[in-house]
């Protein structure tokens, strides 16, 4: 991990962020919350509850309508040439996994790779002997070495979830954004997927910032759980292991 990138360790911290589409209702409701560097940080909400809409805030799709967000230590803005910088290192899988179905499982992940290859190149599919194998051990990482040439659409719903993994693996991220990355799936899929994210945080050190729906899930993976309620966070568990260390349940206070 970088350590110039962030402040005291905190890589996201907002300050009474509020959030509208049309200037008059608020997905989000002045939202407080603040992440450590290294640190598993899970949100958990019914649907509309701005879940989807917080990661989008912090990976600078989105602007906040009031309030202030840091990520390391810059504010999100996709028009922001120093944010587009830190944008290479966040990896964001949406809900929907961003997979191109018609293309192999390899070249899903090579799309990964692309923020550090040259435009041109790209375009032309000349990518260095080296982002090849990068995106190839990405694919090891998530034991899917032997469909690397199978096309995406063919494959289960696992293990599309671990190609959208590997593609954002390959991206070498320092902070990892995963919406509803188990939904849909059955329980033993699920856990399988959870226990790979958790073993390669912890092998890469990635800060992660995860949505989910299931409270016991996010319970057993997660150092902290946020739950949103229409906009709002309304409560804040910290978790370690089995034993609950921090129960806040003061809306919109700081971590």
């Amino acid at each position: 991990m970088n350590n110039s990138l962030s402040s005291n360790n905190i890589i996201i911290n907002m300050d009474k962020v509020w959030l509208s589409y049309d200037k008059i209702h608020y997905v989000l409701n002045e939202i407080t919350m603040s992440v450590k560097q290294s640190t598993n940080y899970t949100i958990i909400g019914q649907s509309g509850s701005g879940k989807s809409t917080l990661l989008k805030l912090i990976n600078g799709l989105l602007i906040p309508s009031k309030g202030k967000i840091t990520v390391f230590g810059m504010t999100p803005n996709k028009k922001n040439k120093q944010f587009l910088n830190i944008m290479k290192k966040i990896g964001y899988i949406p809900q929907s996994l961003g997979l191109v179905k018609n293309i192999s499982v390899l070249d899903n992940v090579l799309i990964g790779t692309l923020t550090r290859i040259n435009k041109i190149k790209s375009i032309l599919k000349i990518l260095p002997e080296i982002e090849i194998d990068n995106a190839k051990q990405a694919l090891e990482l998530v034991g899917l070495e032997d469909k690397m040439e199978k096309k995406t659409y063919a494959l289960s719903g696992g293990e599309k979830r671990r190609v959208a993994i590997a593609r954002a693996l390959a991206q070498k991220p320092i902070l990892l954004l995963a919406d509803e990355i188990v939904s849909e799936l059955d329980h033993v899929t699920s856990k399988e997927i959870m226990n790979l994210i958790s073993d390669t945080q912890h092998e890469l050190k990635l800060t992660s910032v995860m949505i989910h729906h299931d409270i016991k899930l996010a319970l057993d993976y997660a150092d902290i759980v946020s739950v949103l309620q229409k906009g709002k966070k309304i409560l804040e568990i910290g978790v370690n292991g089995n034993t609950i260390t921090d129960f806040d349940m003061t809306k919109n206070q700081p971590c």
